[in-house]
């Protein structure tokens, strides 16, 4: 397929377009800004995509700029769309990226697609406007919205947790300060998601909503144990007020059900390294990456 990729550049973007490119798709990135609708229009034109994975987005929980969560993933996704809808050849799949964090904080666990959501910050309040904004295109567009638990790799933004630990313990240094201690999440593997971003772009239904995790959560306790016990390193880690958010969501934990009951259907599984193999590719590269500092 030719498949129209926003956030090509980002994290998961580069990752994905690895991946599809190595299943004989061609992967075409999207350049122009999601708020400049006439240069988006135009260049959705040109490309006329066989499918599109839609990834660009504010992702950062912490980002300083409020209004921008709307901006990028609710109007920028609403200009996406409605350049998609007037191509003279629609796409034959469109896949938005949601994301977990429209759960909020729940006794439900794992939690499915029908747990009604909770937005407790912007980053998932903007996610749940995209998500609902995005119905109102399911008359022209066959469209399937993943909502991802937690995951990590090598080359994510040292912002989040896991790629923090990782670079603290690859530099052996003695100390870390980080935020709330007593999560509890998924830490599933970039790998997996892009495998399960190509398959639904295969096999989802339209209108289709899908978690996208592994049912196995983990204290961040475990992670830190993990890493120590994989360089041999030990770290003092202390706690910094200031990285602590009052509205943290304690624990996250999906129920892949529905996904693999669709997978299952075509033949399909979904393979998941583990934590560990996660932890070891992202140590590894960043021991390449301070070799040649």
């Amino acid at each position: 397929m030719r498949i129209l990729l926003t956030g090509a550049e980002g994290f998961t973007g580069r990752h994905f377009s690895e991946r599809a490119t190595t299943e004989g798709h061609a992967v075409i990135a999207l350049r122009s800004d999601l708020t400049n609708s006439d240069a988006l229009r135009q260049e959705v034109l040109e490309a006329s995509p066989d499918a599109v994975v839609h990834l660009a987005a504010i992702s950062f929980v912490g980002h300083a700029d409020e209004q921008a969560f709307y901006a990028v993933n609710v109007v920028g996704t609403t200009n996406l769309l409605d350049a998609l809808a007037k191509l003279p050849v629609r796409p034959q799949r469109v896949l938005l990226a949601s994301s977990a964090n429209i759960y909020g904080n729940t006794a439900q666990s794992p939690i499915s697609e029908a747990q009604p959501p909770a937005p407790v910050n912007h980053y998932a309040m903007s996610k749940l406007a995209m998500e609902y904004m995005a119905q109102t295109y399911g008359d022209r567009l066959n469209l399937v919205i993943t909502r991802p638990f937690n995951y990590t790799g090598p080359g994510q933004d040292v912002n989040f947790l896991i790629p923090k630990l990782a670079m603290h313990f690859a530099a052996r240094a003695p100390s870390i300060a980080l935020g709330n201690l007593h999560v509890e999440r998924e830490f599933n593997d970039v790998r997996m998601v892009c495998s399960a971003y190509l398959l639904l772009l295969a096999y989802g239904e339209p209108g289709g909503i899908y978690n996208v995790c592994s049912g196995q959560p983990y204290e961040l306790q475990h992670v830190i144990d993990s890493f120590t016990l994989i360089t041999g390193h030990k770290m003092e880690v202390s706690v910094n007020p200031a990285f602590v958010r009052g509205n943290e969501v304690h624990r996250l934990c999906g129920s892949a059900a529905r996904l693999k009951a669709l997978l299952s259907r075509y033949g399909a599984k979904l393979e998941a390294p583990t934590l560990e193999e996660t932890l070891r590719r992202m140590l590894a590269a960043l021991d390449g990456n301070l070799a040649t500092v």
